[in-house]
């Protein structure tokens, strides 16, 4: 049986769904509360570790295949390009070209931050992701060592 017990791996199906929200959360409120894109990337990819973690590796790139993580890191990085030219196109580089000026408690007056969040949690998210498939695929066991 690979992974951990019956009961950390129930527990993970209804946590890992939390977490992603919790991520999902600190990217999209980022321009108003503390976090944004990284810290939501970094919350969104522990998501995906917690189900590596319970369930092991193999099944972890069962539910989670490598495109996507290539896919998402990509986009992300894209995206976050894509809007800085559009600035430059614009005449300034990474110009807020959504609106001048944000207005207080609206969610929706901040132009073009909360893209440039999102792009930033795709791309902190499936990059961090990535580096713990890596480093999972290579690990040195101890009994190998011996």
């Amino acid at each position: 049986m690979r992974g951990m017990s019956l009961i950390v791996k129930r527990v993970t199906k209804y946590t890992v769904g939390l977490i992603m929200l919790f991520g999902i959360y600190i990217v999209l409120h980022g321009h108003l509360s503390p976090g944004g894109g990284f810290a939501g990337g970094v919350i969104i990819a522990l998501s995906f570790i917690h189900l590596i973690l319970a369930f092991g590796r193999k099944d972890a790139e069962k539910m989670i295949p490598g495109k996507f993580l290539a896919l998402g890191e990509s986009f992300g990085g894209l995206l976050f390009l894509g809007l800085a030219l559009i600035g430059l196109a614009s005449g300034v580089f990474f110009l807020n070209f959504f609106s001048s000026k944000g207005t207080p408690f609206n969610l929706l007056s901040a132009g073009i931050i909360p893209l440039c969040n999102i792009a930033i949690g795709l791309k902190v998210g499936a990059g961090l992701f990535a580096v713990f498939m890596v480093l999972s695929v290579f690990r040195i066991d101890d009994k190998e060592e011996k």
